[in-house]
């Protein structure tokens, strides 16, 4: 669901993104998913001995809290929305897809996940995916200010994913989600006025796309995405994110009739070889699951 979310993402970006500006539609976009979020939380509250576990971060949750919502929420929804009016929609995506790669590094280095062959060589030929992808929709020019952006972004993106992941171990994913998303919104408020004057001369269907964004990918994709990442590890579901790329090929073809090049297929079709592969489990990891199992039969 949410690599599904995050890909239509693409698609809306790109119907509004000639009448909204980056930092505008960053803060709009927040705006809403922090609005829809929070009544979402308020009206479904929790009853009996879960309130307890629903209470406000402890004072040890705030610096990852912080590093999520100004990071992840704030930096790279500006950065993105910045770079893809410098450079194509091909460079543009092979540039921020380091960031899973990125996250496995961080993943294995701060939290503990080590570096697993198949999430390693999955990751790889993913990215491999992307580059084909890239290459077959870039139209061979990339601004420097562009690239930049690009990898700003994609450090954003990393940084905030291993800084989320603890903090789900503790705290409930919407509640997370929420606050990040919030804190994101409070970071892009210098761009207000922006967004005021643009909402007042934006068509009616860019403004619908706009609260889709904060509504729908925002809102529900990053919650989905939280909820995953709590059950799993962050290399791993990061490298699931390759498939977004995939997805917003084929959204594109259907909703805006951009019919993709058989160059972007076949890295569509690596995309997916790879996140097979590093999804896969090891030997150590299918015996460990097994295990218990084992255990209550011979009992």
């Amino acid at each position: 669901m949410t690599v599904l979310l995050w890909a239509s993402a693409f698609v809306a970006i790109r119907h509004v993104g000639t009448e909204f500006s980056a930092g505008a539609l960053a803060l709009a976009r927040l705006l809403v998913g922090s609005i829809a979020l929070g009544a979402l939380l308020f009206i479904r509250r929790p009853a009996g001995p879960t309130v307890r576990t629903r209470k406000w971060p402890a004072k040890r949750d705030w610096p990852p809290l912080l590093a999520c919502g100004l990071l992840w929420f704030g930096v790279y929804n500006v950065a993105l929305n910045a770079a893809e009016r410098r450079l194509d929609a091909g460079t543009a995506a092979m540039v921020v897809h380091i960031a899973p790669l990125l996250i496995a590094v961080l993943a294995g280095l701060t939290l503990g996940e080590g570096f697993p062959r198949q999430l390693v060589v999955g990751s790889l030929v993913a990215f491999g995916g992307v580059l084909l992808i890239g290459t077959s929709t870039s139209t061979g020019g990339a601004e420097t200010w562009g690239v930049v952006l690009c990898v700003i972004a994609a450090i954003s993106y990393a940084v905030g994913v291993v800084s989320q992941k603890p903090l789900l171990d503790r705290l409930p994913a919407a509640q997370v989600t929420w606050l990040a998303c919030t804190i994101g919104a409070v970071s892009c408020l210098p761009f207000a006025p922006a967004l005021f004057h643009e909402l007042r001369t934006a068509s009616a269907a860019s403004i619908w796309w706009v609260v889709y964004l904060g509504a729908v990918p925002t809102a529900l994709g990053f919650t989905t995405w939280a909820f995953a990442l709590r059950r799993t590890t962050a290399g791993r579901l990061g490298a699931t994110t390759y498939l977004v790329p995939v997805v917003a090929i084929v959204l594109a073809w259907a909703l805006l009739g951009e019919r993709p090049a058989a160059l972007a297929l076949a890295g569509g079709a690596v995309c997916l070889i790879g996140v097979s592969i590093s999804r896969r489990r090891s030997r150590s990891e299918r015996s460990t699951a097994e295990a218990p199992t084992l255990s209550t039969v011979d009992a």
